[in-house]
């Protein structure tokens, strides 16, 4: 096992920060669909063209090619079954609960997701500053996505965002488990390939007719190639190098990258809450990325991988 330097854990946290803002493109992307477009199906062909894109990446250099026959293949089955499992319990809770709860919940809630994970495997704890910084940015990010959002969230909607939080979080865990068996563009083009073959089905199933719009499709080729291959391809290369628990609060980059395109293309109008939210945010994200994270991976590399 090598050990992580500084500089492989900064282009890592580095890494993670451009996967969040390409994913901060989805919310402001997905508002220009039809109005009658099925969410679910959305996911399904995110995943489907992101798997894709990222097979083309890892079927172009040898090394990456040769890795398919050596691949955890319990590893990269659990973590295809958790990202395909977030996404659709992700646009499911959005149905339920609006974006700005859903989101809120999902994604703020996967670093909390993540720790009790680790302590369940490992009995580690975040280390003091990566607890604060952790807490920060949740509070930063909530700040920015729920203020002046509607309220009138169901029980059922916030319990599925909530379940969506865990499923992102356990595929950054074990995501990073496996980081260092196989490179990290055959990783990420597995697991997603796992994602994309479990909820294709759903293609057949539910509504595509709004799909007829070329225009639609090329918003469908920018969410599957760009907001989820090329992201998560950093993301999957970030995991090498950073901790999950650590990766997942990075991650909370998302909303803030959302909020300033909304703010800018939209025209949302811009609060003192999302203005607290949003320094708040960036704050969080200064301490997490400071000292002790590469230990943290270490140490989890070293309790076994799958």
């Amino acid at each position: 096992m090598n050990p992580v330097s500084p500089s492989g854990r900064n282009a890592g946290i580095a890494a993670i920060l451009a996967a969040a803002v390409l994913w901060g493109t989805t919310g402001t992307v997905q508002a220009l669909l039809p109005a009658g477009r099925e969410p679910l199906v959305v996911a399904a062909l995110r995943l489907l063209v992101g798997a894709a894109a990222l097979f083309i990446i890892a079927l172009s250099a040898r090394q990456s090619r040769s890795a398919f026959l050596r691949l955890p293949v319990p590893g990269v089955l659990g973590a295809g079954l958790a990202i395909g499992l977030y996404n659709l319990l992700f646009f499911a809770a959005i149905l339920k609960t609006g974006v700005g709860i859903g989101t809120a919940l999902a994604i703020g809630s996967a670093p909390i997701w993540v720790t009790l994970f680790e302590f369940g495997l490992y009995r580690r704890i975040p280390s003091r500053r990566q607890g604060f910084g952790q807490a920060v940015c949740i509070i930063g990010a909530v700040l920015l996505v729920v203020s002046g959002a509607a309220t009138n969230a169901s029980a059922p909607g916030l319990a599925i965002a909530t379940l969506a939080g865990a499923a992102y979080a356990a595929y950054s865990l074990l995501t990073s488990r496996i980081g260092h068996r196989a490179p990290s563009a055959t990783i990420a083009a597995s697991t997603f390939g796992v994602a994309a073959v479990c909820t294709a089905p759903l293609l057949w199933l539910l509504p595509t007719g709004w799909l007829a719009d070329a225009a639609t499709w090329s918003k469908i080729v920018f969410l599957g190639v760009v907001a989820t291959g090329l992201s998560y391809a950093l993301y999957t290369w970030g995991l090498r190098h950073v901790a999950a628990s650590t990766a997942v609060t990075l991650a909370l980059a998302e909303p803030l990258t959302a909020w300033l395109l909304a703010t800018v293309v939209v025209g949302e109008a811009v609060t003192p809450t999302k203005i607290v939210g949003a320094v708040l945010l960036l704050a969080g994200l200064f301490i997490v990325t400071g000292r002790g994270g590469r230990r943290d991976l270490e140490s989890m590399r070293a309790a076994g991988s799958c």
